[in-house]
């Protein structure tokens, strides 16, 4: 039953957000359109609910040809945490792809995942493929649920946590998880979004 509801608030939640925020939207696509050359619309491979890959929708906001060197950004602590280097002054972002990273436009086409199933509004975060090799098989939990457009991590430190540490914040999710706790997350999210810490 649970399930259920949830996806019925998916279906609702996405629908009536691409149509409430469809000038942001197209005004954000203008601005990625005149920020640099190459798609306004950047496809992601990334690990859903049951390990299955899929394309994840974003604004771009890298140069082209970012995403090549991806996985030298991914490496191992000294106690073997996994560590995905990502950097507030990363020379591959445009001008406009920071501010739309700060306060997550660069995140709205994933309504449109949302809409389709691939996503949920809540849930832990779609992961690269790359990084998902490199779990722990402690970390492959994460995926027992849909992942999310925003989720407990989001609301809790986002990219200012260690990355072994958002499966923890994904696992305390999936183990507490209530249509109240997601409706919690929703409305703490734009608050965090207008904070801008760890967006970046």
């Amino acid at each position: 039953m649970d399930r259920a509801i949830k996806r019925a608030f998916d279906l609702l939640g996405a629908a009536v957000g691409l149509v409430v925020l469809s000038p942001l939207l197209l005004v954000t696509a203008l601005l990625v359109r005149l920020s640099s050359p190459g798609p306004i619309l950047y496809v992601s491979r990334r690990v859903g609910e049951g390990g299955r890959v899929f394309s994840m929708l974003k604004f771009r906001t890298m140069r082209q040809g970012a995403d090549r060197l991806e996985e030298d950004l991914i490496s191992r602590s000294e106690d073997g945490a996994l560590v995905f280097a990502k950097r507030p002054d990363d020379p591959r972002v445009t001008p406009i792809g920071r501010f739309l990273r700060r306060y997550s436009l660069d995140e709205l086409p994933q309504l449109y995942n949302v809409l389709v199933g691939d996503m949920s509004l809540v849930g832990p975060r779609p992961e690269l493929p790359t990084l998902v090799d490199r779990y722990e098989p402690w970390q492959m939990k994460r995926f027992a649920v849909p992942q999310g457009l925003t989720g407990w991590w989001q609301i809790s430190g986002r990219a200012d946590k260690a990355k072994h540490l958002h499966a923890e914040d994904d696992l305390y999710y999936i183990r507490n998880y209530s249509v109240l706790l997601d409706v919690k997350i929703i409305v703490r999210t734009p608050l965090a979004v207008l904070r801008g810490r760890g967006a970046f």
